[in-house]
This record gives structure tokens, sequence and C-alpha cells, in this order.
């Protein structure tokens, strides 16, 4: 996916080495698609192998359940989704209808979708598809090996990625070490996590130096896709940030708001989870905690087209 120089936005804020990662500029619109193609064919290899595995089941906040649904139905394989209702936004809703998924409509949180998905994978007959399936963690990690190359295997000195169910978080951390074990790398960049000021659970435990950790219930947000109060990725983000001198920052919803409709003034097209990492950019650029001539990467994670309301 497109390493974008955001150069005119970079000028703005006073980042001149700014740069967008867009993986919305995939299959079905997120940078899930880059673990659930890796998980569907995970899948597709077990039942060639003789696994009794009827379906493919995933909950969601509406990018995962549109990525599963997409490569399910090319592979072949039946796709069930569990969505909360009247939480995603029609674009995102119709991408699994449309891929021919069962697709439920439960009148709960993400949180909740969560727990009914969890008890169904305890028949083998349904395989699970969220990003605690380390399969989805081992596609996302693609992040950093791109965003490597694409500066001709230099190190950014940033990397910012919104935060929810903390798989990407985990991913890209992972990406980076992987790396470096591989001598590929020598050094690690800074990493923050961006979360909504309305679920913000691992926000609330950086706080606290990582000690204590609880579940909140998260309320409603524009970012919708990161609206999940009980991370199931918390301890692999955790561990992660620590090794990376990480951060964690959070943005209100006008402040979320504000910083996508500045990006896109400068030819960007922002999801509001996009505008949550940017955000948190902003806020730690005027803090001077990111500094002026530092190479950035704010990742990008979904097509603005699927969020227009917004």
């Amino acid at each position: 996916t497109n390493l974008f120089w955001a150069e005119r936005l970079g000028n703005l804020v006073g980042l001149q080495d700014l740069w967008i990662k867009q993986c919305g500029n995939t299959h079905s619109g997120s940078f899930k698609d880059l673990g659930v193609t890796v998980l569907v064919s995970g899948v597709k290899e077990a039942i060639s192998k003789g696994a009794d595995v009827e379906a493919v089941i995933c909950a969601s906040t509406g990018d995962t359940s549109a990525s599963v649904a997409a490569y399910c139905a090319a592979a072949g394989i039946p796709a069930a989704v569990i969505l909360p209702k009247d939480k995603v936004s029609p674009a995102q809703l119709i991408q699994p209808i449309s891929n021919g998924a069962i697709t439920l409509a439960i009148d709960t949180d993400f949180d909740g979708c969560m727990a009914i998905v969890q008890k169904l994978s305890e028949d083998r007959r349904f395989y699970l598809a969220n990003s605690m399936n380390s399969l989805r963690i081992e596609g996302q990690k693609t992040i950093s090996i791109e965003i490597v190359q694409q500066f001709d295997w230099s190190v950014p000195d940033w990397v910012i990625v919104p935060g929810g169910n903390l798989g990407n978080t985990a991913a890209i951390g992972m990406g980076f070490l992987m790396m470096r074990d591989l001598g590929i790398i020598d050094r690690l960049p800074r990493l923050v996590c961006a979360q909504a000021a309305n679920a913000n659970p691992l926000y609330k435990s950086y706080l606290k130096g990582f000690e204590e950790y609880e579940p909140v219930v998260a309320k409603p947000t524009l970012a919708n896709a990161i609206q999940i109060g009980n991370p199931v990725n918390v301890a692999k983000a955790m561990r992660v940030l620590k090794i990376f001198d990480g951060i964690v920052e959070q943005a209100t919803e006008d402040e979320l708001a504000h910083a996508s409709a500045l990006a896109d003034t400068t030819g960007l097209f922002t999801c509001p989870h996009t505008g949550v990492a940017l955000a948190a950019m902003m806020k730690l650029a005027e803090r001077e905690i990111i500094r002026a001539g530092e190479k950035v990467v704010v990742i990008s994670t979904a097509s603005a087209l699927k969020f227009v309301d917004f």
C-alpha cells in the first residue's frame, strides 16, 4: 500500500518529514485484509487436509467483517459475522452482505459481539477470525516490513497507529522486532498507540505505567471501529510498547474530527480512526515530544469511502 509524503500537512503542523501509510488501499478497503488473507489461506489449507471447519466467524465493528466475507467468498468458505446493531456505517454493513456472509446485527457493543463468537468458537466447526488469532497478527506484520522497504531499508523515528482491539499495535511492533532479529534493521522506531478518549483503557493504563489495567465500557465515538473497551490483544500491545519506549495518547471527538478535516484540506481523505492517530501526532508535535526534523509515519487504517457520514 502507498506510503504518502504528506508534505502540505506536515508543513502545517511543523513536521517536514511526515508520511501516511495508506492501508485502506486494499481489496476490502482496510488494513484488516493483510491479516485475513493469511488466516483464510490457513483455513483453506486445513480444510484440504480434512479439518472439519464449516464456517469462519468473527465479531466486528465493520472492517474485519468486510474482509473476512470477501476472502472467504474468494476461497469458497462460508462466513458468519456478528456486528453491533446501528454502530457500523452502511458501507461497512453492505460489504459482508454483498459477499454472501451470514450477517447478524446484535443489540450490544463490540465487546458483547466478541463474547458471543468466543463462545461459538468453542465448537471446532466454527473458526475464529478475530485478531486474537495469531495468523492475523502474522499478516499485519507486513505493514512494518513495507514501511522499511519503502524508505530504502531505513527506519522511521516514529510510527503512530490507532488502537482498538490492539492487534495492529502488537503486529507492527512484532514486525520491526523480527526485522531487527534478522539483521535487516539495527534500530527500532518509537511507537505511539492512539486511542479515542471515549474508548481508552490502554491510555488509562499507560498513565499508571502499565502497572494496572481495567477494561472500560466504551462510549460512542465517531471512530466506531475502535470503540472497544476490552481489547483482546492488550497484553501483546503492552509488551510491545514497553520494548519500543512507546507512548499511548488519546483524542477527543473534537480533536479527531479537527485533525481529519485539516488533513483533508491538504489532499488526503481520512477515516475517523486515522483522525485519532493524526490528532495524537499533532498533540505530541505541539508538546515537542515529536521534533520537527524526525521522520514520522501515521498508519491510515481504512478508506474514508467507508465513512462518508463522518
